[in-house]
């Protein structure tokens, strides 16, 4: 080693790896090192820099080899292709032209209508009030004239002025007074022709006034002492009252709505709000939406919709608003993490009810088309479609149950192609309206009334068949899809028109001793078949678990509506598996949100839904509609026809050929249940059903097939099965005889 070399420290030989020529030119700078070694002798040519270690080398000999980094993300070459930039357009959310209230008729109707109410209110409210803010105005108008000329006169003579004026005097500034006086006379003399010229204008009109007759007087007088009194009126002061005490609900910011969520206790939430944490963004503007503020957040990495939705209590009380102003919900086109937060001005219990659209005059409704079924909380109209898919709704007592299920009811009712049957097991007639136009109707918990409500499911199953043969027959260009059609329905000579079979305490069907295990299967049968075939089963119960509402019917449901529920179980059992676990739970409503709950299977997410509220009255009406179109359409059949709704025999015989044949030669009356026996004796496959009710629910049966005939079941003397003689409910052979021959007149 040289002297020199000593002198400049030991030569540290390097490594370097060849690149390779034939490979692309790639980019494999480390920046985290110097590209080059100091050179000290100012000779010493730069180092390349090192080659990535390839570790494929089957050799396996990479010492003394520099490992190089690949960088993952490669470099920005610029601007993105046209097919790039159209696919980013085409996801990117285009805000509407117009406003969405514009565009939807409903919704615009109800704005015009409140507009024009509101409007009306306020004149109203003032009309009235005149006299006395023409009172107030008069007693305010000498303070307005002093007013006017106490300004006229400090803005003539440049009173403003007069404090710099005064400075100028006290700091004894001859030059600046002097022109400040100069400037003061002249301004003071163009003002003096400009007042003047306006007080002989004012004594001209008054002049011109003074002349003319007294109505314009009078109207120049009010028209003066209003515009003194408005300018004499103190700022702290109104001339005109309040019609509308404002209850503004207040504006949501993105303050608030952060502070809101870092309330909940979710850990990603506070790191990402807590010191050095990315924060929360806003993809949209908080605007307002309907009665409300609509804000969209992107939450942070790891924290879903969801995750905020099972906090609805939580996310309230941040927000210092009611319960039920607060809805939070996922962007159902987005990531899991976008949150899209509603938050009323109201409660939504609190907000009066709409109307039901098809209860005005004149109104009737297609069961292939969406039915208004209530509103959400943004009142906007929710829909739902009757064909093609069953109905369950669910509820603890009191919830609204019965009410949610009156505007699908009436609208079936109002279709006239389609056949209603109705059973509502309480027994407190809140359906009764339905026995206007209802094919099959009964009330009560009774066995009678449920057994009746069994062999109609067992006549609908029966219908099932001949349905799909109908079906099957037809061309395959008249059934493009293999189910029913507007157009076949309305075609009476194929028996292919809507069947809407209602239960109402579904529960006192389907857990039944004697009838729960066959209704169940049939009504599963039915769900399963019936959907293409026309045939809608609509079920309400208030107590959905295993025992009264099958597995194999709320499996097989295709649309929900939970009201309030108290439990995960029973929210679960309504809506479907899991629900509860995604946030979607019927147990946050409270006594007051009497008829909301959660709409499942109509949109392609679970949404908040108040059903429309009909009372008695107003369903009578709609109701004397429904059976006067049918009456018109010739669809009035069954129970509200008068007609005997009880099976007949193959041979064409009826219940009262039946009846009159199973009295004894010689006997003019007899017990219900005794005839009841007979009948089953006679005729197993028709009356079969009756014979295993007990003694009271024998007469029953027998009282309610005899019902539409006009026959009644009065108290007769006879005797019992044990041979003794008792007063029970009965039948008489003339009353069977007479509604024989009022048939046979008819129909001859």
């Amino acid at each position: 080693m040289t002297t020199a070399e000593h002198a400049m420290g030991e030569v540290i030989p390097l490594p370097v790896t060849t690149p390779d020529t034939t490979a692309p030119a790639t980019d494999h700078t480390d920046h985290g090192a110097p590209a080059t070694l100091p050179d000290n002798t100012g000779g010493t040519p730069p180092i390349p820099p090192p080659a990535p270690t390839d570790t494929s080398d089957n050799d396996g000999d990479d010492d003394g080899v520099l490992e190089g980094r690949v960088l993952v993300d490669g470099p920005d070459i610029g601007r993105p292709d046209v097919a790039a930039r159209r696919m980013d357009a085409e996801r990117a959310q285009r805000r509407p032209i117009v406003a969405p209230w514009l565009r939807d008729r409903d919704e615009a109707r109800t704005t015009v209508r409140w507009a024009i109410g509101y409007a009306g209110h306020v004149t109203g409210y003032h009309a009235a009030r005149i006299p006395l803010y023409g009172l107030r105005l008069g007693l305010r108008s000498p303070r307005g004239l002093y007013r006017i000329a106490a300004g006229t006169a400090q803005w003539t003579f440049d009173m403003d002025a007069r404090t710099l004026r005064a400075h100028v005097v006290d700091r004894k500034d001859h030059d600046a007074y002097l022109r400040l006086m100069g400037e003061r006379n002249a301004r003071v003399r163009g003002r003096l022709l400009v007042t003047g010229g306006g007080t002989v204008g004012i004594g001209l009109a008054a002049a011109s006034v003074t002349a003319a007759g007294g109505l314009t007087q009078t109207a120049v007088m009010a028209a003066l002492v209003a515009v003194l009194g408005w300018i004499g009126t103190p700022k702290d002061k109104r001339v005109l009252d309040t019609a509308v005490v404002s209850t503004k609900a207040p504006k949501l910011t993105s303050e608030i709505v952060v502070r809101a969520l870092s309330a909940l206790g979710i850990a990603e939430i506070n790191k990402a709000v807590g010191k050095g944490g990315g924060g929360m963004t806003f993809p949209a503007p908080i605007t307002r939406d309907g009665p409300g503020w609509r804000a969209e957040v992107d939450l942070p990495y790891g924290v879903t919709a969801t995750d905020i939705m099972e906090r609805r209590d939580r996310l309230a009380s941040g927000l210092r608003r009611p319960m039920g102003c607060v809805w939070p919900e996922p962007a159902h086109h987005q990531h899991a993490g976008r949150l899209v937060l509603w938050v009323g001005d109201q409660d939504m219990n609190q907000v009066k009810p709409p109307t039901w659209p098809l209860a005005k005059t004149g109104a009737t409704a297609d069961l292939f088309k969406p039915i208004p079924f209530g509103t959400d909380q943004r009142g906007r109209v929710v829909t739902i479609t009757l064909m093609y898919a069953n109905k369950l709704i669910g509820a603890m007592p009191g919830a609204g149950k019965t009410f949610a299920i009156k505007p699908t009811l009436l609208a079936a009712g109002l279709d006239s192609t389609a056949e209603c049957r109705v059973f509502e097991l309480k027994g407190t007639g809140d359906l009764d309206f339905a026995e206007k136009f209802a094919h099959h109707y009964g009330s009560g918990p009774d066995d009678a009334t449920i057994g009746a409500c069994l062999e109609s499911l067992r006549e609908v199953y029966a219908d099932l068949e001949k349905r799909a043969k109908t079906l099957a027959r037809l061309p395959k260009d008249v059934r493009p899809e293999n189910k029913v059609t507007p157009q076949l329905a309305a075609n009476k000579s194929l028996g292919l028109h809507p069947l809407v079979f209602v239960v109402d305490e579904c529960q006192e069907l389907f857990s039944h001793d004697d009838h729960g295990a066959e209704a169940g299967g049939l009504a599963t049968a039915i769900i399963k078949r019936g959907r293409a075939l026309g045939v809608i089963l609509m079920l309400a119960t208030q107590r959905p678990d295993k025992d009264s509402l099958p597995t194999g019917i709320s499996a097989n449901v295709g649309t929900r509506f939970c009201l309030r529920v108290m439990g995960q179980l029973e929210n679960d059992m309504i809506l479907g598996t899991s629900m509860y676990k995604n946030g979607i739970r019927a147990t946050t409503f409270t006594k007051q949100d009497r008829g909301i709950g959660y709409l499942a299977g109509e949109s392609d997410e679970p949404q908040i839904c108040r059903g429309y509220y009909i009372d008695g009255p107003a369903a009578d009406r709609i109701a004397e509609r429904a059976r006067a179109a049918r009456k018109l359409a010739g669809t009035l059949t069954g129970y509200a026809a008068g007609e005997d709704t009880t099976p007949t025999t193959d041979d064409g015989a009826t219940l009262l050929d039946d009846l009159a044949a199973v009295f004894a030669p010689g006997e003019d009356k007899a017990h219900s249940q005794t005839l009841v026996d007979r009948l089953a004796e006679l005729r197993p496959s028709a009356y079969g059903a009756w014979a295993d009710l007990d003694g009271t629910g024998k007469a029953k049966q027998l009282a309610a097939a005899l019902k539409p005939h006009g026959i009644t079941t009065p108290q007769v003397w006879g005797q019992d099965e044990t041979g003794k003689g008792r007063n029970l409910k009965g039948v008489h052979l003339d009353h069977v005889r007479a509604a024989l021959d009022t048939t046979r007149h008819d129909t001859e």
